[in-house]
């Protein structure tokens, strides 16, 4: 009897932990009430663009990739400007989803700047590689659902970044995948861990060593992307089935703070045994208990009309 004991004891530690782990999480993961909001760029030619929408899109934060002339790669520049980007979502709280789309017909993003990395000493290489997963790490910590898409090419890196992302909304003609073990390399921005989480280990390792490409069908076939739409006249097929995500009612009326926690329990839930994902499920919960949301949810509920959620 003692080791069911010491496994029960173990649970109840965790859970209790978590629950005051995560009260501090809570407060740093964008729940403060400090807003940083500005318009990163809009010029025609800036290289990242983030965009804020308003009316019936209002809580939708659209960020723009616009580097033509190199398939949107991934330059030194242009990750430090995506983790910029990241920061401004992270602290501001009327955004309520993320939307990561191009604005180059055809290519969402090549990956890494190879022009450029064949420039980088190879001491270098691991610290510059290191920066682009953290980039991903971070991206995938948002405590808001981000989605990808993906309306054209998405490899390398620009794959893996899509994989960071909570949704992954494609055209039929995008093409994907994970091409490095071509160059001699592996993914080194985490698709070697999230395209196994997406697809499983045996598709997973097929594609990486393979190093094939998807279509957009294909990919939803598999699992590594949730919708995959008919391209359109515009190029943005992908991108308009994102917008209606949102604005056919099935994310931005649901409470906000609720979202995150699911978002959270969901992440962290994922890594570790049922027992200890229950014990996430449990402090996230609580979570959503003294929020002015989730009265407001069961008065609405009482009264027969849609609630109004204000992440409070």
């Amino acid at each position: 009897m003692a080791a069911p004991m010491q496994a029960s004891l173990k649970s109840h530690r965790l859970c209790t932990a978590t629950v005051g782990i995560l009260r501090a999480q809570f407060l740093s993961a964008g729940y403060c009430r400090w807003q940083h909001k500005k318009q990163y760029s809009s010029g025609k030619d800036d290289e990242l663009r983030l965009s804020y929408l308003d009316g019936e899109h209002s809580g939708i934060a659209v960020c723009a990739f616009n580097r033509p002339e190199a398939r949107n790669s991934f330059s030194r520049k242009m990750i430090s400007m995506i983790e910029e980007v990241i920061q401004t979502i992270r602290f501001d709280t009327n955004v309520r989803t993320l939307i990561i789309k191009s604005d180059v017909p055809g290519i969402f993003c090549a990956g890494a700047d190879l022009k450029e990395r064949a420039t980088i000493p190879p001491k270098e290489v691991g610290p510059f590689v290191a920066k682009g997963r953290q980039m991903t790490v971070d991206i995938a910590n948002l405590p808001i659902p981000v989605i990808a898409a993906l309306d054209g090419t998405a490899v390398g890196g620009g794959m893996e970044l899509a994989l960071a992302c909570d949704l992954r909304v494609a055209s039929t003609s995008a093409k994907m995948g994970l091409v490095e073990t071509k160059l001699a390399i592996i993914p080194g921005g985490g698709g070697t861990q999230r395209l196994v989480r997406a697809a499983g280990p045996a598709i997973a390792k097929e594609l990486m060593f393979t190093g094939r490409v998807l279509d957009g069908k294909q990919a939803a076939m598999l699992g590594i992307v949730n919708h995959a739409v008919e391209q359109d006249e515009s190029g943005e097929a992908a991108y308009k089935r994102a917008l209606e995500l949102e604005l056919g009612k099935e994310i931005l009326p649901q409470g906000p703070i609720a979202v995150r926690m699911a978002k959270l329990a969901i992440n962290k839930g994922a890594e570790v045994d049922l027992a200890s994902g229950l014990a996430f499920e449990e402090a996230y919960y609580a979570q959503t208990i003294p929020t002015k949301d989730r009265l407001e949810g069961l008065k609405a509920f009482k009264e027969k009309r849609p609630p109004v959620y204000k992440g409070e």
